[in-house]
């Protein structure tokens, strides 16, 4: 029984060689790793600095047109007391 099953793991060993992770191998890994890393990592940051400048653009934007809106009421406002500050000198 035992030659049958020492036959049987040399066929293994055959068929399926076993393969050492050695130490070449990590280090290809931690070079491929650094490597993807180095190149991802600025566009990560480019994207996120455009986002976060165009989200503070977009809230400027919405503040300007409400003060636009703003100054446009306040300058029909003033046109009109100052109409109706020429007619009343005029009936005087």
């Amino acid at each position: 029984m035992s030659k049958k099953l020492n036959l049987l793991d040399e066929v293994d060993l055959v068929l399926n060689p076993k393969k050492m992770l050695d130490t070449r191998y990590l280090v290809y890994v931690v070079l491929s790793i650094l490597f993807v890393g180095v190149v991802l990592f600025p566009k990560i940051y480019i994207q996120q600095q455009i986002y976060f400048k165009s989200r503070d653009i977009s809230k400027l934007k919405g503040e300007y047109d409400t003060l636009k809106e703003e100054n446009r009421l306040i300058s029909s406002s003033v046109e009109s007391i100052r109409f109706k500050n020429q007619i009343f000198d005029t009936i005087f």
